[in-house]
């Protein structure tokens, strides 16, 4: 969602729109250099008038601003810091509170705003409680006439709290709001609020991140499949697609200059050794690092015959088929190390979920040829993306994914998963090599097969592979096409040209 949010807005400019992107400043953005203050607003929340601070950041393009919300609330957990990690008990609660509080500023600063936008374009569950404020708010009932476009990046994630009865709760944020039920309601929990589904129902237009996930959504998921799908608003969802709300707009990639010269063995063990220390220095007791660093230490002076990577957050989604344990308790990853032996590493750079960090870090323990890169980094991701040979995304479900496409245009070809913005993407065999299955079982095997099939290729077939290579790097997803048929399909064509 991020990359949307800061790559879409300059492709709708270039188109000739004015964009305007709000966020909350998270405590940090404000205080960014250049940063202007432009007023204070007053919100209503939980029963009283607070007051939240607007701020305007520079932007290089005339057609873009960044406005961004500032509070207290919004940097609760310290500045910087988006996401809380709150107990299993109570998922959203922290989260929720923060957007709720966003959504309510953000509808009082259009609101006041001289011009009133020809579009809001909301993105998941965060920015839902918009359309619950102008729905139920007599005081935003002339913001009800402006176009809404809702676009969901992951349908995994709803942010489903409690109508009442809790700090984190519909009622204890607007207290008094007159609301329908079965508009705003979880339709799988009576007592809760449910912003995505409130979202399908309620925007004019309704968008996921490609068109192959804009279809999975519609069925409904299924475990012992391994297929992720409407997550429970698979009704919803067919709803919209019937009434012609629904629709899938691929999200694009920058190709603005020449990739460059693919970094050499050496540098990249260099840059990948500096990223280490300083996170060792950072993160003294952090077991991930030291044994990065150690694992480092012992690769090979010249390179290797094959250099794997992977790049994304250590979530069950992106994380579950790499660990998966095949029929001899050897996860996908083992089988695949092993198989390569002294021949090649793979570099796995990503973070998230605490459980799939330690998970990884004892798979990385008991795998010499894997660096288990614990965290994110920009420096690293670069020269991972136009390093390496090949590319593992394995994902059980991809609403769109951006890696791919980032190691495609440095040519480096992936093995993806072929599900949603991943099927759209690589063409295997083309551009790629793409694994399936009718379970995760199947899944995980056909994993490993695949990333065989690739190897043995680009072993045995250094033609073929060079001919992959090139074509996945001239493949295009660019954000122009991607503005043209946001404009067309979700925009409409008899709106002005500001959004």
């Amino acid at each position: 969602m991020g990359d949307v949010v800061r790559d879409l807005p300059h492709a709708l400019g270039a188109a000739g729109w004015d964009v305007s992107v709000a966020t909350p400043s998270y405590g940090a953005l404000h205080a960014l250099p250049g940063a202007t203050h432009l007023t204070t607003l007053d919100v209503p929340f939980r029963g009283i008038t607070e007051a939240v601070d607007v701020w305007q950041l520079q932007d290089s393009d005339s057609h873009v601003r960044h406005v961004v919300l500032e509070h207290p609330q919004f940097a609760k957990n310290g500045a910087g810091q988006i996401y809380h990690r709150d107990a299993p008990s109570r998922p959203f609660a922290s989260d929720a509170n923060n957007f709720a509080f966003f959504c309510a500023a953000a509808a009082q600063w259009i609101y006041a705003s001289e011009r009133l936008p020809d579009v809001v374009h909301l993105h998941d569950w965060h920015a839902a409680f918009y359309l619950l404020l102008t729905q139920y708010v007599e005081r935003y009932r002339n913001l009800r006439d402006i176009r809404t476009v809702f676009t969901i990046h992951n349908l995994s994630y709803q942010g489903i709290r409690p109508l009442a009865g809790d700090e984190s709760s519909l009622e204890a944020w607007f207290p008094g709001l007159d609301y329908d039920i079965g508009e705003i309601g979880d339709p799988r929990f009576d007592d809760c609020f449910n912003p995505m589904a409130m979202a399908i129902r309620l925007a004019d237009r309704v968008s996921t991140v490609s068109p192959t996930y804009a279809g999975e959504i519609c069925r409904p998921s299924d475990a012992s499949t391994g297929f992720i799908g409407g997550e429970g608003l698979e009704g919803d969802l067919v709803k919209a697609r019937d009434d012609g709300r629904l629709s899938g707009v691929l999200n694009g990639c920058y190709y603005d200059g020449p990739i460059g010269r693919r970094p050499g063995w050496q540098r990249l063990l260099a840059m990948t050794d500096a990223q280490l220390h300083d996170w060792a220095h950072q993160q003294p007791a952090n077991r991930a690092h030291a044994l990065a660093l150690e694992r480092l230490a012992h690769l090979p002076k010249r390179r290797p015959t094959h250099v794997l990577t992977s790049i994304g957050r250590l979530v069950p989604q992106k994380a579950t088929l790499l660990l998966a344990p095949l029929d001899d308790g050897r996860t996908t990853l083992q089988h695949i190390a092993d198989s390569m032996g002294r021949k090649g590493v793979i570099f796995l750079l990503g973070s998230g979920d605490p459980d799939l960090e330690e998970r990884m870090l004892e798979e990385a323990g008991k795998i010499p040829n894997l660096v288990f890169l614990h965290g994110y980094s920009e420096t690293l991701a670069a020269p991972f993306y136009h390093g390496g040979d090949l590319f593992l995304m394995a994902s059980s479900f991809e609403p769109c994914g951006i890696s791919q496409m980032l190691a495609m245009r440095g040519g480096q070809p992936c093995v993806v998963h072929g599900v949603g913005g991943l099927r759209d993407t690589v063409e295997d065999g083309v551009t790629g090599f793409v694994f399936d299955g009718h379970s995760p079982d199947e899944q995980a095997r056909d994993f490993v097969a695949t990333t065989d099939r690739a190897l043995q290729l680009r072993a045995n077939d250094p033609i073929a592979w060079q001919d992959i290579c090139k074509q996945a790097a001239a493949r295009r997803f660019d954000w122009a096409s991607s503005a043209e048929q946001t404009i067309r399909t979700l925009y409409g064509e008899d709106n002005d040209r500001e959004q």
